[in-house]
């Protein structure tokens, strides 16, 4: 019984060949590269996170909706996972202000469609791609009400700003009735000091759009410097022709 066991039971394969590994390499590479392309003429961002179930007549997703069109307002481009619930509302807000709204879809085994609010998006494959992304254009990142896939955002972003991998870009949390129990999680850590007693103080928890507009204004805009600037022109040698439509209403910062 004890052999018969042993033999059909297989933990771990164990390392692939390097040929598979190398082919993996290959097309994570792509990815990012599509990536790369895909978002280059974006300008600053805003990213916001939050879940694909909210409907549009939820509570959640009108309040990302209005804070994404006054994000939009101070002239970042919304940045979105590209999917439906809040990440709609997010893209539909600054469309609703003639804002710019981007989107970095992710593909699933059961499809996740591109929201119809965005003037651009890119599918990816992979999760870890995507947050790469969703980061690398963003100065400031908003946590709506969300699930396991909005918690691994939030504390992507914050271990990076904590760990100093990227610079100290503002995150808010909105919604304290919501995130309360997340909020407690990280008193708990800070009590135990498997954080420190100043991390709390990378975020700013909120219900008001005024105080998270003002936040953005100071921790981003004035905190970086970001001035108003025309939009870049594509480059003909890497084949960014058909981006030039992008990069006329997605300029740098503001029009």
């Amino acid at each position: 019984m004890e052999s018969k066991t042993k033999k059909e039971i297989k933990f771990l394969e164990g390392p692939q060949s390097r040929w598979y590994d190398f082919k993996y390499a290959i097309s994570v590479f792509s990815e990012f590269i599509k990536g790369f392309r895909g978002l280059h003429f974006v300008g600053p961002c805003v990213t916001v996170f939050g879940s694909a179930r909210f409907k549009e007549d939820h509570e959640y997703y009108k309040q990302a909706r209005e804070l994404s069109g006054e994000i939009a307002k101070l002239g970042f481009t919304i940045l979105t996972g590209g999917g439906p619930g809040i990440m709609e509302a997010a893209n539909r807000g600054a469309k609703d202000v003639g804002g710019r709204s981007v989107g970095c879809n992710i593909v699933l085994p059961i499809e996740q469609h591109p929201n119809p609010y965005l003037d651009r998006w890119v599918n990816m494959k992979f999760f870890f791609v995507r947050k790469v992304l969703l980061i690398k254009y963003s100065y400031a990142f908003i946590v709506m009400p969300g699930g396991f896939g909005t918690l691994d955002e939030f504390f992507e972003a914050i271990t990076l700003v904590q760990t100093k991998k990227i610079k100290g870009f503002p995150i808010i949390i909105f919604n304290k009735e919501y995130h309360k129990d997340l909020l407690a999680h990280n008193e708990r850590m800070m009590q135990e000091g498997t954080i420190s007693a100043n991390d709390p103080s990378l975020y700013l928890v909120t219900d008001s759009i005024e105080e998270a507009i003002k936040y953005i204004k100071e921790k981003s805009i004035d905190a970086f410097k970001l001035q108003y600037a025309k939009a870049p022109k594509p480059f003909w040698g890497f084949f960014e022709k058909g981006l030039k439509r992008v990069s006329s209403i997605i300029p740098g910062l503001g029009s």
